[in-house]
């Protein structure tokens, strides 16, 4: 029997990153989708500017864990980690979720909220 060596922290939480935004995108196709929901929503050009902002986040930490020195790098997931968590959750506030909508922000909670707390005991 073989063991396995442990995952080098940065590629788990690159992984773990581009997992979230590749949930966040299919959560965000799957309600342009909705003809019921994608009616209510107002896509300005400040909204979808707000949109690509946000997802700036979660992609830009995919390559800033890779390459960040360990210091700089636990901090930036952690407080990237806190805020995509925060923002999920007010989201689920705003208006009521669909069922889909509040699946994909369940998963996307969980994975911000491990990232946050992997970051916190990265030694």
């Amino acid at each position: 029997m073989t063991t396995r060596e442990p995952l080098d922290p940065k590629v788990l939480l690159s992984t773990l990153w581009l997992f979230a935004m590749l949930t966040y995108t299919y959560g965000d196709v799957v309600t342009l989708m909705d003809p019921i929901r994608h009616g209510t929503i107002e896509l300005t050009e400040g909204f979808l500017l707000f949109g690509s902002i946000l997802m700036m986040i979660p992609i830009s930490m995919v390559l800033l864990s890779r390459i960040l020195e360990y210091r700089a790098n636990r901090w930036a997931n952690i407080i990237s980690g806190a805020f995509m968590t925060v923002f999920l959750i007010v989201t689920l506030f705003v208006a009521v979720p669909t069922m889909y909508y509040a699946f994909f922000s369940a998963i996307e909670i969980a994975c911000t909220l491990f990232i946050v707390r992997y970051a916190w005991k990265w030694h």
